[in-house]
């Protein structure tokens, strides 16, 4: 979760803990500098810089390359606790164009660092210009659609995996019955599943506009190579416009002007119907001959760059 506030940045740089260890690393055409704070973990520290490294590699291919040339990485030991437990990421803090802070349990076993999604989700975030608070849903939006996808793009998930969860978690991110649009409506479901949802429909759109020539990965590799990235702050007009010229559509302007103001609900069952997505006993199946079959491949094939 990025914060924007100038205020927060400040106070967070007089505030960070003692650094015990750390190390620099190249990854996606971009150093990392990974610091440890003071305190235990139970695995080697060089297993968690390659579970950072490993989701730097994801979030480099998917928009091929890392947003910025710096990044600076705080892992910070969390005692008696298991997993990554949290993360943030500020722009332009700590001396650093990209600054995230990692809360990670002194417990951690390797399953658990394995299967974490919280490095490569704050990655993303790096990749986009901080927006004011009422578009707070895209930055998280966005974050919540592309790990995943950028996962399965560097054969890290399956992309059944990442189907299967679209499928449980999207209903959550549907308007209430009080909902006024996604920069009015600031719950958890909308924020994150919601923001989501506006992603997956976009590319999905996109693709159906442009004969699957284009998708929403060629829009927010375009906003990064214009300079959009976290350290910057843009106002989403300029954002949204650097994305429709590089789809040649106009799709994420369209789309913003009605789902910004108004709840626009998703038939979900008939979007899996006809991207051929199938939930069954053992899990998710693809229907080959389903009418947007193509474009559901098309979203998970990595468009490999030269890193």
């Amino acid at each position: 979760m990025p914060i924007g506030s100038l205020a927060a940045q400040e106070k967070g740089s007089r505030h960070l803990p003692a650094i015990a260890f750390s190390q620099s690393l190249a990854a996606g055409g971009a150093t990392l500098q990974i610091d440890f704070a003071e305190g235990r973990l139970d695995l080697p520290r060089s297993e968690v810089i390659q579970r950072i490294q490993t989701a730097a590699h994801a979030v480099a291919l998917y928009y091929g390359r890392l947003p910025v040339q710096r990044i600076r990485i705080l892992v910070i030991p969390v005692a008696d606790q298991h997993g990554v437990l949290q993360g943030t990421t500020w722009g332009n803090m700590a001396g650093s164009p990209a600054f995230l802070r990692l809360r990670v349990g002194q417990s951690t076993t390797r399953e658990e660092l394995a299967a974490d999604w919280i490095i490569t989700h704050e990655l993303v975030h790096t990749a986009l210009p901080s927006l004011p608070d009422d578009q707070h849903w895209l930055e998280e939006g966005i974050a919540s659609y592309i790990e995943p996808v950028a996962r399965v793009q560097a054969s890290q998930l399956s992309a059944a995996t990442i189907w299967a969860d679209m499928m449980n978690g999207m209903p959550n991110g549907e308007p209430g019955s009080n909902d006024h649009g996604l920069d009015v409506t600031h719950t958890w479901g909308r924020t994150y599943w919601g923001g989501a949802m506006f992603c997956l429909m976009a590319d999905v759109e996109i693709r159906k506009r442009t004969g699957n020539r284009r998708g929403l990965q060629d829009a927010l590799r375009a906003i990064v190579a214009a300079g959009g990235s976290i350290d910057k702050e843009w106002p989403l007009a300029r954002v949204l416009s650097i994305g429709d010229q590089a789809t040649s559509t106009k799709v994420l302007e369209e789309m913003y002007a009605q789902w910004s103001v108004t709840p626009v609900p998703v038939d979900l069952p008939r979007l899996w119907s006809q991207l051929g997505i199938r939930a069954g006993q053992h899990g998710v199946t693809f229907d080959a001959s389903a009418p947007l079959a193509t474009i559901r491949v098309s979203i998970t094939i990595p468009d490999r760059p030269s890193l």
